[in-house]
This record gives structure tokens, C-alpha cells and sequence, in this order.
């Protein structure tokens, strides 16, 4: 406690917090409902009136990027699912394609048309939690419960590739565990023809809502400018009129092979943020039909061919000798990269997520460093909250989309 106080002093001793003006020092958290985790807000008030902001972060004690420096790499995969768990299969590409990277690893195009569906049916699932949870922050428990139905949609098709719904593991350095099973991509066709319905409810009930446009229409004013100084990602930099995507900008697997939009909105507010998340979602409907024949357009092979890095298909390792010595030496003391360093940047559901690497030869990550979207998009607060209310607060929590299990990585 001490070590915390400290670490604040300073931020007190500069707020000007007298009598003569009114001022007060209240905290928002760090176990607030509307927080989205373990997140104080330090606000200096003038009645309702939001003078400054200061977020303060560190509650959770994850350690993640040391945790992965002491594993091996095919090791920390399923750790990365307990970052971003509202999108699992997001952390774990992302992990997996800068340690590919690193070893010059090629992913067979079957694999590819894999992770694209999981990764945009993880965006979907994403996205309707996070417009569940904001309709609840401001207060509209039916577009909740609608939000949720359509969710666990999502997780009983991830659910049905790899038994899991919340932490998936889906992904593996190389390629992907398993191939489709029969029937599930008519289950996914059946799904994407009733979302687009779902969607319209949602706005239905929202768009010209007086309620909720009053909450967020002029709200959470982030300029462009201010936007790109703060470091911001994903839906809080396009937002604010900016058109940027990592799909488009440095395409990965094969989404320079598809056909979308990326939505941009010039309000600036979190009612223009609102709508770009529904669009989003549109635009993930559009990818995932497009994804569909394109997997039966490919070769049967799920994992790449490398044998110094990558165990070899289940069938080899029963068959021949020399398979299964590979695999019991990369299961019990891991690959050897090369010396170097990668930064991998993928387009998260949040925002920007990236990995940085050094290898220095050895089996674990000599250095790893994670980009989270939530950890800068949280910084965003001290912006955009001042000469707000302290009801705004909580819509501007709820619109930045943070989550604080990746913000304290």
C-alpha cells in the first residue's frame, strides 16, 4: 500500500484541490461493475463536472511477458488465451504468426482458410460481448440479452472445432490442431444467415433510442490528432476518422484474397464508435461467406512441413523412428529459432496486437514483448474525460472497448 500511495503522490500534489473551489478527489474503481476489470479511475470533480482523469492499472499481476520468457514456445500458446479471453483465438494467431516468422515457417492454405473463420467468427463473438456489456453500462437490459443469445452461437461453432468456449487454444505454431469436422461449415452458413436479422434488431432498439443517443452522441470526443498521438487501435482510431486496418494495410494469411470495407466514422463520439462496431460486424459476415469455398478449394494439410521446428503428422510419429524422436525432442526441450528479433502485429478484435520476439538461439524467448490495443486505448482516458460528467464516464469505458486482463499483461 505504501508502494502505491507513493507511486501517486505526484499526480496529487499537482491537482489544484482546495475549498475555495470545490474540488474533490473521488476514485472510480478499482471494483466498479462498469470497469471491465480491475481499473481505478482517479477523478478530480467540480460537482459532476470531470476536471482531470488519471487511470491506474496493475491491480491484476498477470506477468505474462515473463512467463513466456521461462517457457518454451509451443508451452506458453495456451497462456496467451487468458490475455484478451473475450477473444482467445485472436492472442493465440497472433503469438503463433510471429513465432512463424521467426523461423521462416510457410502455413499450408488449408490451415490459413482455418484460422481466418475462427479469427473472424472470434471478432463476431467479441464484438456482441462488447455491445452487450455497453447496453447494460447505460442500461438497456433487453439488447443484453439479445447480444448474448447470438454470442453463445458463436461459441457452440468454435466449441464444435476445438471442445473449448472460452479459452480456445486454437491455433498452433504452424498451422492449425484440427481440420473442420463434417457439417460444420452448413452450421456456420445457417448462422451467418440469421446474424444479419439479429444485427438489425439491435439497432432497432438502439439507433433511435433518445436514451441512448443522449448517453453517447457528443460523448468520448477523441479528434484525429489526439487519436494517433495517444497510440490508439482498431475501432478507437477509425473512429475518429482515420482508415486504418492491419487486414488491408500488411495483410496476413489470405485476407489480401478477400473482399471488404473498413468502416470509418468521423464523429468522433461513442455513438460513431457504436455503429462502427455493428458495421464491423457485417463486414466479418461478408469474410466468412467468402471463406467457406475456399476450404474445400484446398489440400487436406493442416500443419507445415518443418521437421526442426514442427512435429510431424500423428501418422509419421507412430510409423517411423526418426518422426517420433523429433517430436519427443521438440515436446521435452522445444524448438531452437535463430538468433534474431520479429514484431508481428495482427488486427485484434480491440485494436492493434503485436508480438516482439529476440531469440538468441535458446529454446525460450531471450525477450518478449506484448502490444495490447486495451493498455493504450485505457491511456485514452485522460483526454477524453476531462470537462465531461461522471455519468460520461462510464460510456466512454464501456465504448473504448479495454479489457483489463490484456491491459496488465
Amino acid at each position: 500500500m505504501a508502494q502505491q500511495a507513493n507511486r501517486l503522490k505526484p499526480f496529487f500534489e499537482n491537482i489544484s484541490f482546495s475549498k475555495e473551489e470545490g474540488n474533490m478527489v473521488v476514485n472510480l474503481g478499482p471494483q466498479h461493475p462498469s470497469a471491465h476489470g480491475q481499473l481505478r479511475l482517479i477523478l478530480e470533480l467540480n460537482g459532476e463536472k470531470i476536471i482531470r482523469a488519471l487511470p491506474d492499472i496493475g491491480y491484476m499481476h498477470r506477468g505474462f511477458e515473463k512467463l513466456a520468457e521461462n517457457m518454451i514456445y509451443n508451452e506458453f500458446m495456451p497462456t496467451t488465451d487468458r490475455m484478451d479471453y473475450i477473444a482467445a483465438t485472436s492472442n493465440n494467431y497472433g503469438f503463433a504468426l510471429a513465432v512463424e516468422r521467426l523461423i521462416g515457417v510457410e502455413v499450408p492454405r488449408r490451415a490459413q482458410v482455418i484460422r481466418m473463420l475462427l479469427l473472424e467468427l472470434n471478432r463476431i463473438s467479441s464484438h456482441l460481448f462488447w455491445l452487450a456489456t455497453h447496453a447494460l453500462d447505460i442500461g438497456a437490459m433487453t439488447v443484453f440479452l439479445y447480444a448474448y443469445r447470438e454470442r453463445e452461437f458463436t461459441m457452440d461453432l468454435i466449441e464444435d472445432y476445438c471442445g473449448a468456449r472460452l479459452t480456445h487454444n486454437s491455433v498452433r505454431i504452424g498451422g492449425v490442431p484440427l481440420d473442420l469436422r463434417d457439417g460444420w461449415l452448413e452450421k456456420l452458413s445457417e448462422y451467418l444467415d440469421k446474424l444479419p436479422e439479429a444485427i438489425k434488431t439491435y439497432e432497432g432498439l438502439l439507433d433511435e433510442n433518445r436514451i441512448w443517443r443522449m448517453r453517447l452522441e457528443n460523448v468520448g470526443i477523441l479528434t484525429a490528432e489526439a487519436a494517433q498521438s495517444w497510440g490508439a487501435s482498431g475501432v478507437m482510431l477509425r473512429g475518429s476518422g482515420i482508415s486504418w486496418d492491419i487486414r488491408k494495410e500488411e495483410p496476413y494469411e489470405l485476407y489480401n484474397e478477400v473482399e471488404f470495407d473498413v468502416p470509418v466514422s468521423d464523429t468522433c463520439d461513442c455513438f460513431g464508435r457504436y455503429k462502427l462496431y455493428m458495421e464491423e460486424m457485417r463486414q466479418s459476415i461478408r469474410i466468412l461467406r467468402q471463406l467457406i469455398p475456399m476450404h474445400e478449394q484446398t489440400k487436406p494439410q493442416i500443419m507445415a512441413d518443418a521437421p526442426e521446428f514442427i512435429s510431424a503428422p500423428k501418422e509419421q510419429i507412430m510409423t517411423q523412428n526418426y518422426s517420433l524422436m523429433q517430436h519427443f525432442v521438440l515436446v521435452t526441450q522445444g524448438m531452437r529459432p535463430p538468433e534474431g528479433e520479429i514484431y508481428a502485429a495482427t488486427e485484434s478484435p480491440k485494436g492493434e496486437l503485436g508480438y516482439y520476439i529476440n531469440s538468441q538461439g535458446g529454446a525460450y524467448p531471450y525477450r518478449l514483448k506484448i502490444r495490447t490495443p486495451s493498455f493504450w486505448n485505457c491511456s485514452l482516458f485522460q483526454e477524453i474525460m476531462c470537462e465531461s460528467y461522471l455519468p460520461d464516464a462510464i460510456a466512454m469505458i464501456a465504448s473504448s472497448n479495454i479489457l483489463l486482463g490484456e491491459t496488465d499483461r
